[in-house]
Protein backbone atom coordinates (compact mmCIF):
# COMPACT_ATOMS: atom_id res chain seq x y z
CA UNK A 1 0.00 0.00 0.00
CA UNK A 2 2.15 3.10 -1.10
CA UNK A 3 1.55 6.16 1.02
CA UNK A 4 0.29 8.28 -2.16
CA UNK A 5 -2.56 6.50 -2.53
CA UNK A 6 -6.37 7.11 -1.38
CA UNK A 7 -6.51 3.34 0.44
CA UNK A 8 -3.55 4.66 2.58
CA UNK A 9 -5.40 8.24 3.43
CA UNK A 10 -8.38 5.97 4.48
CA UNK A 11 -6.71 3.67 6.25
CA UNK A 12 -4.92 6.06 8.41
CA UNK A 13 -7.68 7.99 9.12
CA UNK A 14 -9.97 5.12 10.11
CA UNK A 15 -7.16 4.42 12.46
CA UNK A 16 -6.88 7.62 14.16
CA UNK A 17 -10.62 7.78 14.55
CA UNK A 18 -10.54 3.72 16.25
CA UNK A 19 -7.43 5.15 18.25
CA UNK A 20 -9.28 8.09 19.61
CA UNK A 21 -12.62 5.97 20.28
CA UNK A 22 -11.40 2.84 21.68
CA UNK A 23 -11.03 3.05 25.15
CA UNK A 24 -6.91 4.20 26.26
CA UNK A 25 -6.19 0.70 27.76
CA UNK A 26 -6.49 -1.26 23.98
CA UNK A 27 -5.42 1.99 21.92
CA UNK A 28 -2.58 0.02 21.05
CA UNK A 29 -4.87 -2.85 18.99
CA UNK A 30 -6.04 0.04 16.50
CA UNK A 31 -2.39 0.48 15.79
CA UNK A 32 -1.96 -3.48 15.40
CA UNK A 33 -4.63 -3.86 13.43
CA UNK A 34 -4.04 -1.30 10.97
CA UNK A 35 -0.23 -2.39 10.25
CA UNK A 36 -1.78 -6.18 9.73
CA UNK A 37 -4.14 -4.45 7.60
CA UNK A 38 -1.35 -2.31 5.73
CA UNK A 39 0.92 -5.46 5.39
CA UNK A 40 -1.96 -7.58 4.12
CA UNK A 41 -2.90 -5.52 1.11
CA UNK A 42 0.44 -6.20 0.15
CA UNK A 43 -0.13 -9.61 0.28
CA UNK A 44 -0.71 -12.02 2.87
CA UNK A 45 2.26 -14.06 2.54
CA UNK A 46 4.34 -10.83 3.34
CA UNK A 47 2.47 -10.96 6.63
CA UNK A 48 4.14 -13.99 7.39
CA UNK A 49 7.67 -13.15 7.28
CA UNK A 50 7.08 -10.21 9.81
CA UNK A 51 5.71 -13.07 12.39
CA UNK A 52 8.21 -14.95 11.59
CA UNK A 53 10.96 -11.84 12.67
CA UNK A 54 8.75 -11.32 15.37
CA UNK A 55 8.40 -15.14 17.06
CA UNK A 56 12.17 -15.23 16.54
CA UNK A 57 12.52 -11.68 18.11
CA UNK A 58 10.00 -13.20 21.25
CA UNK A 59 11.32 -15.81 22.03
CA UNK A 60 15.27 -14.39 21.93
CA UNK A 61 13.73 -11.55 24.23
CA UNK A 62 12.76 -14.03 26.74
CA UNK A 63 15.23 -16.36 27.14
CA UNK A 64 18.06 -13.68 27.46
CA UNK A 65 15.62 -12.05 29.91
CA UNK A 66 15.87 -15.34 31.65
CA UNK A 67 19.64 -15.02 31.96
CA UNK A 68 19.67 -11.09 33.17
CA UNK A 69 16.89 -11.85 35.90
CA UNK A 70 19.09 -14.50 36.80
CA UNK A 71 22.26 -12.81 37.47
CA UNK A 72 20.57 -9.74 38.59
CA UNK A 73 18.61 -11.47 41.73
CA UNK A 74 22.40 -13.64 42.64
CA UNK A 75 24.21 -12.25 45.61
CA UNK A 76 27.02 -9.70 44.68
CA UNK A 77 29.71 -12.38 45.07
CA UNK A 78 28.48 -14.47 42.78
CA UNK A 79 27.16 -12.28 39.62
CA UNK A 80 30.75 -12.33 37.75
CA UNK A 81 30.22 -16.33 38.21
CA UNK A 82 27.13 -16.59 37.08
CA UNK A 83 27.69 -14.10 33.96
CA UNK A 84 30.57 -16.00 32.81
CA UNK A 85 28.70 -19.21 33.10
CA UNK A 86 25.92 -17.83 30.81
CA UNK A 87 27.52 -15.78 28.43
CA UNK A 88 27.80 -18.90 25.72
CA UNK A 89 24.09 -19.02 25.72
CA UNK A 90 23.08 -15.85 25.88
CA UNK A 91 25.82 -15.42 22.81
CA UNK A 92 24.25 -17.95 21.22
CA UNK A 93 20.83 -16.73 21.60
CA UNK A 94 22.08 -13.71 20.14
CA UNK A 95 23.52 -14.94 17.72
CA UNK A 96 20.55 -17.60 16.62
CA UNK A 97 18.63 -14.44 16.43
CA UNK A 98 21.04 -12.73 13.72
CA UNK A 99 21.65 -16.09 11.89
CA UNK A 100 17.06 -16.35 11.64
CA UNK A 101 16.82 -12.68 10.62
CA UNK A 102 19.63 -11.87 8.79
CA UNK A 103 20.06 -15.79 6.84
CA UNK A 104 16.35 -15.00 5.81
CA UNK A 105 17.18 -11.68 4.43
CA UNK A 106 20.07 -12.90 2.92
CA UNK A 107 17.98 -15.27 0.71
CA UNK A 108 15.35 -13.29 0.22
CA UNK A 109 17.48 -10.37 -1.28
CA UNK A 110 21.09 -11.09 -2.28
CA UNK A 111 20.77 -15.30 -3.01
CA UNK A 112 20.14 -14.78 -6.54
CA UNK A 113 22.88 -12.30 -6.96
CA UNK A 114 25.18 -14.55 -5.35
CA UNK A 115 24.18 -17.31 -7.31
CA UNK A 116 24.60 -15.36 -10.64
CA UNK A 117 28.33 -14.68 -9.07
CA UNK A 118 29.08 -18.30 -8.75
CA UNK A 119 27.35 -20.02 -11.75
CA UNK A 120 30.37 -19.59 -14.05
CA UNK A 121 32.30 -21.15 -11.34
CA UNK A 122 30.13 -23.80 -10.59
CA UNK A 123 29.77 -24.25 -14.55
CA UNK A 124 33.65 -25.08 -14.37
CA UNK A 125 33.70 -27.49 -11.99
CA UNK A 126 30.58 -29.66 -13.24
CA UNK A 127 29.54 -28.72 -16.61
CA UNK A 128 25.47 -28.27 -17.07
CA UNK A 129 25.18 -27.50 -12.83
CA UNK A 130 22.64 -24.81 -12.44
CA UNK A 131 22.31 -22.80 -9.16
CA UNK A 132 19.38 -22.42 -8.43
CA UNK A 133 17.32 -19.40 -7.87
CA UNK A 134 15.00 -17.56 -5.07
CA UNK A 135 11.70 -17.07 -6.31
CA UNK A 136 10.43 -15.55 -3.28
CA UNK A 137 9.02 -12.23 -2.96
CA UNK A 138 11.13 -9.77 -1.40
CA UNK A 139 8.55 -8.01 1.36
CA UNK A 140 8.00 -4.82 1.78
CA UNK A 141 10.61 -2.88 4.40
CA UNK A 142 11.94 -6.21 5.34
CA UNK A 143 15.66 -4.71 6.22
CA UNK A 144 14.04 -1.75 8.12
CA UNK A 145 11.93 -4.31 10.66
CA UNK A 146 14.63 -6.72 10.93
CA UNK A 147 17.44 -4.32 11.20
CA UNK A 148 14.69 -2.84 14.30
CA UNK A 149 13.97 -6.18 16.00
CA UNK A 150 17.57 -7.67 15.88
CA UNK A 151 18.90 -4.32 17.35
CA UNK A 152 15.62 -5.17 20.40
CA UNK A 153 17.32 -8.47 20.42
CA UNK A 154 21.53 -7.46 21.33
CA UNK A 155 19.91 -4.41 23.72
CA UNK A 156 17.87 -7.00 25.79
CA UNK A 157 21.16 -9.34 25.85
CA UNK A 158 23.15 -5.80 26.87
CA UNK A 159 20.75 -5.57 29.49
CA UNK A 160 19.49 -2.50 28.18
CA UNK A 161 15.97 -2.92 29.14
CA UNK A 162 13.43 -5.35 30.12
CA UNK A 163 12.40 -8.01 27.09
CA UNK A 164 8.14 -7.31 26.41
CA UNK A 165 6.42 -10.13 27.81
CA UNK A 166 3.57 -9.50 25.69
CA UNK A 167 3.67 -11.06 21.81
CA UNK A 168 1.09 -8.70 20.59
CA UNK A 169 2.67 -5.75 21.89
CA UNK A 170 6.22 -6.78 20.38
CA UNK A 171 4.49 -7.29 16.90
CA UNK A 172 3.50 -3.79 17.04
CA UNK A 173 6.77 -2.65 17.76
CA UNK A 174 8.30 -4.78 14.82
CA UNK A 175 5.64 -3.51 12.47
CA UNK A 176 4.41 -0.83 13.17
CA UNK A 177 3.10 0.90 9.51
CA UNK A 178 4.17 4.40 9.22
CA UNK A 179 8.14 3.12 9.45
CA UNK A 180 7.74 0.23 6.89
CA UNK A 181 8.06 1.98 3.53
CA UNK A 182 11.32 3.66 4.39
CA UNK A 183 12.03 4.11 8.38
CA UNK A 184 13.13 5.47 10.77
CA UNK A 185 14.27 1.93 12.21
CA UNK A 186 13.66 2.91 15.97
CA UNK A 187 14.66 1.65 19.39
CA UNK A 188 12.13 -0.22 21.25
CA UNK A 189 13.07 1.82 24.77
CA UNK A 190 12.26 4.99 22.75
CA UNK A 191 9.37 3.90 20.80
CA UNK A 192 7.34 0.75 23.14
CA UNK A 193 6.27 3.51 25.36
CA UNK A 194 5.00 5.87 23.31
CA UNK A 195 3.04 2.68 21.15
CA UNK A 196 1.88 1.81 24.64
CA UNK A 197 1.14 5.17 26.22
CA UNK A 198 -2.75 6.35 26.87
CA UNK A 199 -3.74 9.48 25.16
CA UNK A 200 -6.72 11.57 24.76
CA UNK A 201 -7.49 13.37 21.39
CA UNK A 202 -4.47 15.94 21.54
CA UNK A 203 -5.34 19.20 18.84
CA UNK A 204 -1.36 20.04 18.81
CA UNK A 205 -0.24 16.67 17.40
CA UNK A 206 -3.07 16.62 15.03
CA UNK A 207 -2.38 19.74 13.50
CA UNK A 208 1.42 19.46 13.52
CA UNK A 209 0.81 16.15 12.11
CA UNK A 210 -0.86 17.39 8.88
CA UNK A 211 1.60 19.79 8.37
CA UNK A 212 3.96 17.44 8.32
CA UNK A 213 2.22 14.97 6.00
CA UNK A 214 1.37 17.83 3.92
CA UNK A 215 5.06 18.88 3.70
CA UNK A 216 6.13 15.39 2.81
CA UNK A 217 3.80 15.32 0.03
CA UNK A 218 4.52 18.19 -1.17
CA UNK A 219 8.37 17.10 -1.86
CA UNK A 220 7.03 13.87 -3.23
CA UNK A 221 4.73 14.66 -5.36
CA UNK A 222 5.17 18.33 -6.65
CA UNK A 223 8.97 17.85 -6.60
CA UNK A 224 9.98 13.81 -6.89
CA UNK A 225 7.72 12.99 -9.16
CA UNK A 226 8.20 15.60 -11.60
CA UNK A 227 11.85 15.28 -11.57
CA UNK A 228 11.18 11.36 -11.50
CA UNK A 229 10.35 12.42 -15.28
CA UNK A 230 13.48 13.75 -16.81
CA UNK A 231 15.22 10.86 -14.89
CA UNK A 232 13.72 8.19 -16.14
CA UNK A 233 13.78 9.46 -19.94
CA UNK A 234 17.79 10.33 -19.81
CA UNK A 235 18.72 7.59 -16.81
CA UNK A 236 16.67 4.43 -18.36
CA UNK A 237 18.36 5.00 -21.55
CA UNK A 238 21.90 7.11 -20.90
CA UNK A 239 23.18 5.98 -24.35
CA UNK A 240 21.18 8.40 -26.23
CA UNK A 241 22.69 11.42 -24.82
CA UNK A 242 25.69 13.44 -24.62
CA UNK A 243 27.63 14.04 -21.06
CA UNK A 244 26.17 17.48 -19.49
CA UNK A 245 22.90 15.94 -20.41
CA UNK A 246 23.93 12.92 -18.33
CA UNK A 247 25.01 15.62 -15.66
CA UNK A 248 21.82 16.86 -15.26
CA UNK A 249 19.92 13.66 -15.58
CA UNK A 250 22.12 13.06 -12.20
CA UNK A 251 21.54 15.96 -10.96
CA UNK A 252 17.59 15.81 -11.38
CA UNK A 253 18.03 12.31 -9.47
CA UNK A 254 19.63 14.16 -6.54
CA UNK A 255 16.46 16.45 -6.35
CA UNK A 256 14.03 13.47 -7.13
CA UNK A 257 15.80 11.31 -4.20
CA UNK A 258 16.00 14.15 -1.64
CA UNK A 259 12.21 15.23 -1.83
CA UNK A 260 11.39 11.32 -2.02
CA UNK A 261 13.42 10.24 0.91
CA UNK A 262 13.10 13.30 3.19
CA UNK A 263 9.18 13.52 1.91
CA UNK A 264 8.77 9.64 2.87
CA UNK A 265 10.10 11.06 6.32
CA UNK A 266 7.97 13.75 6.97
CA UNK A 267 4.94 11.69 5.96
CA UNK A 268 5.93 8.88 8.00
CA UNK A 269 6.31 11.02 11.04
CA UNK A 270 3.46 13.20 10.33
CA UNK A 271 1.14 10.16 10.13
CA UNK A 272 2.87 8.43 13.47
CA UNK A 273 2.21 12.53 15.00
CA UNK A 274 -1.34 11.79 14.38
CA UNK A 275 -1.31 9.39 17.23
CA UNK A 276 0.92 11.44 19.41
CA UNK A 277 3.76 9.23 18.39
CA UNK A 278 7.21 11.34 17.71
CA UNK A 279 9.27 8.52 15.57
CA UNK A 280 13.06 9.38 15.82
CA UNK A 281 14.44 11.83 13.69
CA UNK A 282 16.03 10.29 10.43
CA UNK A 283 16.47 13.19 7.73
CA UNK A 284 18.43 16.62 8.90
CA UNK A 285 19.36 18.88 6.10
CA UNK A 286 21.84 16.86 4.55
CA UNK A 287 22.61 19.39 1.55
CA UNK A 288 24.07 21.44 4.72
CA UNK A 289 26.44 18.82 5.33
CA UNK A 290 30.67 19.60 5.42
CA UNK A 291 31.85 16.43 5.07
CA UNK A 292 30.91 13.05 3.52
CA UNK A 293 30.76 11.47 7.10
CA UNK A 294 28.60 14.35 8.04
CA UNK A 295 25.95 13.52 5.03
CA UNK A 296 25.65 10.13 6.40
CA UNK A 297 24.78 11.57 10.03
CA UNK A 298 22.04 13.64 8.51
CA UNK A 299 21.39 11.52 5.62
CA UNK A 300 19.15 8.22 7.00
CA UNK A 301 20.39 9.01 11.12
CA UNK A 302 19.13 5.69 12.66
CA UNK A 303 20.62 3.71 9.55
CA UNK A 304 24.02 5.17 10.49
CA UNK A 305 23.07 4.92 14.64
CA UNK A 306 21.96 1.80 14.02
CA UNK A 307 25.58 0.39 11.95
CA UNK A 308 27.46 2.73 14.74
CA UNK A 309 25.72 1.21 17.78
CA UNK A 310 25.69 -2.56 16.33
CA UNK A 311 28.68 -3.08 14.18
CA UNK A 312 31.32 -0.31 14.26
CA UNK A 313 31.79 -0.63 17.79
CA UNK A 314 31.75 -4.29 18.43
CA UNK A 315 34.10 -4.59 15.74
CA UNK A 316 36.03 -1.61 16.69
CA UNK A 317 36.31 -2.80 20.33
CA UNK A 318 36.58 -6.63 19.36
CA UNK A 319 39.86 -8.90 20.30
CA UNK A 320 40.86 -9.40 16.69
CA UNK A 321 40.95 -5.95 15.48
CA UNK A 322 42.46 -5.18 19.48
CA UNK A 323 45.18 -7.37 18.12
CA UNK A 324 45.62 -5.42 14.97
CA UNK A 325 45.65 -2.71 16.74
CA UNK A 326 48.87 -3.38 19.01
CA UNK A 327 50.39 -4.92 15.58
CA UNK A 328 49.85 -1.97 13.53
CA UNK A 329 51.39 0.39 16.58
CA UNK A 330 54.25 -1.48 16.86
CA UNK A 331 54.88 -1.26 13.23
CA UNK A 332 53.72 1.49 11.89
CA UNK A 333 55.11 4.70 12.98
CA UNK A 334 52.89 8.11 13.62
CA UNK A 335 49.22 8.03 13.66
CA UNK A 336 48.27 6.10 11.19
CA UNK A 337 49.53 3.23 13.67
CA UNK A 338 47.28 4.38 15.74
CA UNK A 339 43.98 4.95 13.59
CA UNK A 340 44.31 2.21 11.13
CA UNK A 341 42.17 -0.31 13.08
CA UNK A 342 39.15 2.25 13.49
CA UNK A 343 39.62 3.26 9.62
CA UNK A 344 39.15 -0.24 8.67
CA UNK A 345 36.10 -0.73 10.74
CA UNK A 346 34.97 2.88 9.96
CA UNK A 347 35.44 1.36 6.10
CA UNK A 348 33.74 -1.98 6.45
CA UNK A 349 30.23 -0.23 8.23
CA UNK A 350 30.49 1.96 4.74
CA UNK A 351 30.55 -0.71 2.58
CA UNK A 352 27.85 -2.40 4.56
CA UNK A 353 25.93 0.42 4.25
CA UNK A 354 26.39 0.15 0.33
CA UNK A 355 25.08 -2.90 0.22
CA UNK A 356 22.25 -2.73 2.17
CA UNK A 357 20.80 -0.47 -0.55
CA UNK A 358 20.47 -3.77 -3.00
CA UNK A 359 22.15 -6.65 -4.20
CA UNK A 360 24.15 -5.53 -6.80
CA UNK A 361 27.60 -4.42 -8.32
CA UNK A 362 26.43 -1.00 -7.96
CA UNK A 363 26.05 -0.97 -4.87
CA UNK A 364 28.74 -2.81 -3.94
CA UNK A 365 30.99 -0.12 -5.74
CA UNK A 366 28.83 2.57 -3.72
CA UNK A 367 30.11 1.57 -0.43
CA UNK A 368 33.61 1.09 -1.45
CA UNK A 369 32.88 5.17 -2.78
CA UNK A 370 31.74 6.14 0.48
CA UNK A 371 33.53 4.15 2.54
CA UNK A 372 37.11 4.69 0.64
CA UNK A 373 36.30 8.29 0.64
CA UNK A 374 35.87 8.54 4.46
CA UNK A 375 38.42 6.12 5.31
CA UNK A 376 41.24 7.82 3.36
CA UNK A 377 39.99 11.04 4.98
CA UNK A 378 40.61 9.81 8.59
CA UNK A 379 44.12 8.63 7.56
CA UNK A 380 45.05 12.01 5.53
CA UNK A 381 43.21 14.14 8.26
CA UNK A 382 47.32 15.00 9.93
CA UNK A 383 48.49 16.28 6.60
CA UNK A 384 44.81 18.16 5.40
CA UNK A 385 45.65 20.15 8.77
CA UNK A 386 49.30 20.55 7.75
CA UNK A 387 48.17 21.99 4.05
CA UNK A 388 45.38 24.10 6.25
CA UNK A 389 48.15 25.53 8.26
CA UNK A 390 50.27 26.37 5.35
CA UNK A 391 47.99 28.09 3.47
CA UNK A 392 46.61 29.90 6.29
CA UNK A 393 42.43 28.56 6.37
CA UNK A 394 40.82 30.05 9.49
CA UNK A 395 38.16 26.86 9.83
CA UNK A 396 35.32 29.66 10.72
CA UNK A 397 35.63 31.50 7.72
CA UNK A 398 32.49 31.66 5.07
CA UNK A 399 34.32 31.18 2.40
CA UNK A 400 36.01 27.92 3.96
CA UNK A 401 32.45 26.92 5.04
CA UNK A 402 31.43 27.23 1.01
CA UNK A 403 34.13 24.89 -0.05
CA UNK A 404 33.46 22.15 2.64
CA UNK A 405 29.41 22.30 1.26
CA UNK A 406 30.25 22.50 -2.25
CA UNK A 407 32.94 19.73 -2.30
CA UNK A 408 30.69 17.42 -0.32
CA UNK A 409 27.90 17.90 -2.52
CA UNK A 410 29.65 17.26 -5.50
CA UNK A 411 31.19 13.75 -3.79
CA UNK A 412 27.18 12.68 -3.14
CA UNK A 413 26.81 13.75 -6.78
CA UNK A 414 29.47 11.79 -8.45
CA UNK A 415 28.52 8.56 -5.98
CA UNK A 416 24.44 9.19 -7.66
CA UNK A 417 25.79 8.00 -10.79
CA UNK A 418 26.60 4.65 -8.86
CA UNK A 419 23.63 4.12 -7.75
CA UNK A 420 21.27 5.44 -10.53
CA UNK A 421 22.94 3.28 -13.50
CA UNK A 422 21.86 0.57 -14.59
CA UNK A 423 25.08 -1.47 -14.31
CA UNK A 424 28.48 -0.26 -12.53
CA UNK A 425 30.43 -0.50 -15.96
CA UNK A 426 27.65 1.74 -17.31
CA UNK A 427 27.76 4.66 -14.56
CA UNK A 428 32.22 4.62 -15.27
CA UNK A 429 30.85 5.23 -19.61
CA UNK A 430 28.41 8.08 -18.06
CA UNK A 431 31.15 9.89 -15.55
CA UNK A 432 33.51 9.86 -18.47
CA UNK A 433 31.15 10.82 -21.02
CA UNK A 434 30.54 13.64 -18.49
CA UNK A 435 33.67 14.68 -18.78
CA UNK A 436 35.21 13.87 -22.06
CA UNK A 437 31.80 14.85 -24.38
CA UNK A 438 29.67 16.95 -22.41
CA UNK A 439 28.40 18.98 -25.58
CA UNK A 440 27.67 22.17 -23.31
CA UNK A 441 25.59 23.43 -26.25
CA UNK A 442 22.51 20.56 -25.62
CA UNK A 443 21.74 22.49 -22.58
CA UNK A 444 21.04 25.63 -24.34
CA UNK A 445 20.07 24.42 -27.48
CA UNK A 446 16.44 22.82 -26.55
CA UNK A 447 17.56 19.34 -26.07
CA UNK A 448 16.34 19.78 -22.61
CA UNK A 449 12.66 20.34 -23.53
CA UNK A 450 12.89 17.26 -25.02
CA UNK A 451 13.38 14.92 -21.97
CA UNK A 452 9.28 14.70 -20.28
CA UNK A 453 8.82 18.07 -19.08
CA UNK A 454 7.71 21.36 -19.92
CA UNK A 455 8.74 25.02 -19.22
CA UNK A 456 6.10 25.25 -16.66
CA UNK A 457 7.78 22.26 -14.67
CA UNK A 458 10.65 23.38 -14.45
CA UNK A 459 9.56 26.41 -13.19
CA UNK A 460 7.23 24.80 -10.52
CA UNK A 461 10.72 22.33 -9.94
CA UNK A 462 12.44 25.99 -9.14
CA UNK A 463 10.52 26.82 -7.02
CA UNK A 464 9.65 24.09 -5.17
CA UNK A 465 13.40 23.60 -4.67
CA UNK A 466 13.91 26.93 -3.59
CA UNK A 467 11.54 26.52 -1.63
CA UNK A 468 12.53 23.76 0.19
CA UNK A 469 15.88 25.16 0.44
CA UNK A 470 15.27 28.41 1.85
CA UNK A 471 12.93 26.50 4.90
CA UNK A 472 15.96 24.12 5.42
CA UNK A 473 18.26 27.25 5.81
CA UNK A 474 16.23 28.59 8.31
CA UNK A 475 16.00 25.63 10.29
CA UNK A 476 19.91 25.24 9.70
CA UNK A 477 20.25 29.13 10.76
CA UNK A 478 17.91 29.32 13.11
CA UNK A 479 16.20 26.24 14.35
CA UNK A 480 12.83 24.28 13.61
CA UNK A 481 10.27 26.05 12.34
CA UNK A 482 7.37 24.93 14.46
CA UNK A 483 7.81 27.12 17.25
CA UNK A 484 8.08 30.09 15.15
CA UNK A 485 4.97 28.93 13.61
CA UNK A 486 3.49 28.45 17.34
CA UNK A 487 3.79 32.36 17.88
CA UNK A 488 1.82 33.22 14.90
CA UNK A 489 -2.11 33.58 15.41
CA UNK A 490 -4.20 30.74 14.37
CA UNK A 491 -5.15 31.94 11.43
CA UNK A 492 -1.89 32.35 9.58
CA UNK A 493 -1.14 28.78 11.29
CA UNK A 494 -4.00 27.44 9.10
CA UNK A 495 -2.88 28.97 6.26
CA UNK A 496 0.26 27.05 6.79
CA UNK A 497 -1.38 24.02 6.01
CA UNK A 498 -3.37 25.59 3.38
CA UNK A 499 -1.55 26.82 1.16
CA UNK A 500 0.45 23.57 0.94
CA UNK A 501 -2.66 21.84 -0.15
CA UNK A 502 -3.85 24.25 -2.84
CA UNK A 503 -0.18 23.27 -4.12
CA UNK A 504 -0.74 20.15 -3.96
CA UNK A 505 -3.66 19.79 -5.26
CA UNK A 506 -2.76 21.70 -8.46
CA UNK A 507 0.95 21.13 -9.33
CA UNK A 508 0.63 17.31 -7.93
CA UNK A 509 -2.63 15.36 -7.32
CA UNK A 510 -4.51 17.03 -10.42
CA UNK A 511 -1.91 17.72 -13.25
CA UNK A 512 -2.93 16.08 -16.37
CA UNK A 513 -0.16 13.88 -16.74
CA UNK A 514 1.21 13.30 -13.19
CA UNK A 515 1.78 9.31 -12.44
CA UNK A 516 2.72 8.51 -8.68
CA UNK A 517 5.71 6.65 -8.19
CA UNK A 518 7.07 4.31 -5.70
CA UNK A 519 9.65 5.64 -3.01
CA UNK A 520 12.65 4.53 -3.94
CA UNK A 521 13.65 3.41 -0.73
CA UNK A 522 10.21 0.91 -0.18
CA UNK A 523 12.88 -1.22 -2.49
CA UNK A 524 15.46 -1.68 0.26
Amino acid sequence: MSFTTLPFLVLVALSVAAYYLLPQRVQWMALLAASMVFYCVGGSKTVLYVFYTAVIVYGSGLLLGRFNDLRRAAPKEEKKAITARYKPYRRAVVLVACLANFGLLYVLKYWNFTADLFQPLADQLRPGTQIPLSELVLPLGISFFMFQSVGYVIDVYRDKYAPEKNFAKLLLFVSFFPQMVQGPISRFNDLAPQLFARRSLDYTDLKYGIQLILWGYFKKMVIADRAAVLVNTVLDDPWSYSGSILAVGVLFYCIQLYGDFSGGIDITRGVARLFGIDLAENFRRPLFSTSLTDFWRRWHITLGAWMRDYLFYPLSLSKPFGKLGKFTRKHLKGKLGKILPTSLATFLVYFVIGIWHGANWRYVAFGFWNGGIITLSLLLAPYFLRWKQALRINDKSKGWHLFQLVRTNLLVFFGRYITRAPRFLTAVWMVKETFLHPNLPDLWNGTLMTLGLGGGDFLILFLGVATLLLAEWYQEKKGPIRPMLERQSPFLQWVAILVPLVVLFCFGVLRADYISSDFIYKQF
